[in-house]
This record gives structure tokens, sequence and C-alpha cells, in this order.
């Protein structure tokens, strides 16, 4: 159950981080869920190098929003490069 709560809060995390910072360039649907995923895996494995989280927790809503954000900066600056 663990995955598919990260997907579910990834996917509501990459649609409130892409509100709160839109990026470079028009996203997609698809790219907008992948980097919310992104960014509360992330989150995850911050959470627990930091030992915020035990095993078997998961990082909340608010650490996958900011996640999604830090995956949205980095996608940004790559795109950026790109151009």
């Amino acid at each position: 159950m663990g995955i598919l709560w990260t997907i579910l809060i990834g996917f509501v995390a990459g649609l409130i981080a892409r509100a709160l910072m839109p990026g470079p360039n028009p996203m997609g649907f698809i790219l907008t869920a992948v980097l919310g995923i992104v960014g509360a895996v992330v989150a995850n494995f911050l959470g627990r190098t930091l030992g915020w989280y035990g095993e078997g927790q998961g990082a909340g809503l608010v650490a996958s929003v900011v996640g999604a954000l830090i995956v949205l900066f980095v996608y940004g600056l790559l795109a950026k490069r790109k151009a």
C-alpha cells in the first residue's frame, strides 16, 4: 500500500507544485503527474536519510510538494540549458 499512497500523494503534489511554480514551459498532464510522483519519492528518500521518517513511514503532502518543487526547479534549469 505504501507505493500506491506515494503515487497518489505525488500526483496531488505535482498539481500543487505546478500551481505554485509554473515552470519554464507548458507541461502536459502526464508530465505534471510524473513530476509530483518523483517529488514524493525524493521527499521519502530525503526524509528517511535525514531520520525524519522511520521505516514504513512515508512523506506527507507538504513534504511531497516541497520535493516536487525541487524536482521542478531542477527540470527548469535543465530545460533552460537545452534551449
